[in-house]
């Protein structure tokens, strides 16, 4: 990844005018299909998320631990004999296994972020 400052102000020059740029008519609303409002705002404006990035991060731990935790009761039950079948127990394993995975490589890909901007220079 180069700097910013490594782009030649020739390529700069290049770019489009983002003012100049006019989005075409979607086709989509003419067929009755509604697309999302974040997907037609312009690039650039202000989304309203309705919470912060910290509260989606500590909504996707819980969600984590709740899979967690669900599987785990599956599969206690399972063992004690209760009447739970062997492909839930299997399945609701390999949910959490694959959430706890996302989580742990949403994580990863953060540090890298946040480690990429410590090394830049300003």
């Amino acid at each position: 990844m180069t700097p910013i400052s490594a782009i030649p102000p020739t390529a700069a020059a290049a770019l489009p005018n983002s003012s100049a740029v006019t989005p075409k008519p979607s086709p989509l609303p003419a067929m009755g299909i509604q697309m999302p409002e974040e997907l037609t705002q312009p690039l650039g404006t202000p989304q309203s998320t309705g919470g912060s990035f910290s509260s989606m991060l500590s909504q996707m731990v819980d969600d984590v631990s709740t899979q967690q935790k669900a599987s785990a009761q599956a599969v206690s039950a399972l063992q004690s004999g209760q009447n739970v079948p062997l492909h839930q127990a299997v399945i609701s394993m390999e949910e959490a296994n694959v959430s706890f995975q996302l989580m742990v490589e949403v994580r990863n890909r953060l540090m890298d972020a946040y480690q990429e901007i410590m090394r830049m220079q300003v």
